[in-house]
C-alpha cells in the first residue's frame, strides 16, 4: 500500500513537473515572438521616419541582397550601437529565429532531467539540424 502511494505521488510530481516545463516552453515561445515583434516594429518605424523624405530610388536596378554588415553578429553589434534602424529589424528577425531553438534547447535539458535518453537523442539531433541549417545558410 505505501508503495502504491509513493508512485502515485511520484507520478503526480512528474506531471505536474512536466506542466511546469509546458508552461516555460510556451512562456519562451510567447515571449521571444513578442520580443522580436516590438524589436522589427521599433526599427521599422525607425527606418520609415529616417527615410520620410526619400523617393523610392531607381526600381530599374534591383539592388538586393543583405550588406555584410547585418550579416556578421559582431558588425551587426556595431551597428546596433549606432543606432542603425536597419541593424535593428535583423536583430529582430534574429530572435525570431533563435526561438524555436532555444525551446529545442530547453526541451532536450527537460528530457535529460527526466533522464529519457530516447527524447534527449531525438532533441539533440533537431538541434543539430537546426545548427547545421543556419550556419550553411550564411
Amino acid at each position: 500500500m505505501r508503495n502504491l502511494l509513493i508512485s502515485t505521488l511520484s507520478k503526480a510530481m512528474l506531471r505536474l513537473d512536466d506542466r511546469r516545463m509546458q508552461l516555460m516552453l510556451s512562456r519562451l515561445l510567447q515571449t521571444g515572438v513578442v520580443s522580436a515583434s516590438v524589436v522589427v516594429l521599433v526599427g521599422g518605424v525607425k527606418y520609415l521616419l529616417e527615410h520620410a523624405g526619400a523617393g523610392p530610388g531607381d526600381l530599374r536596378v534591383f539592388t538586393g541582397g543583405t550588406p555584410m554588415s547585418l550579416r556578421e553578429p559582431g558588425l551587426l553589434a556595431h551597428r546596433l550601437m549606432a543606432g542603425d534602424a536597419a541593424a535593428l529589424i535583423q536583430l529582430g528577425v534574429v530572435i525570431l529565429i533563435a526561438t524555436p531553438v532555444l525551446r529545442v534547447v530547453f526541451a532536450t535539458i527537460g528530457f535529460v532531467r527526466e533522464r529519457d535518453r530516447l527524447y534527449v537523442a531525438i532533441g539533440v539531433f533537431v538541434l543539430g539540424v537546426m545548427m547545421v541549417g543556419l550556419l550553411k545558410s550564411g
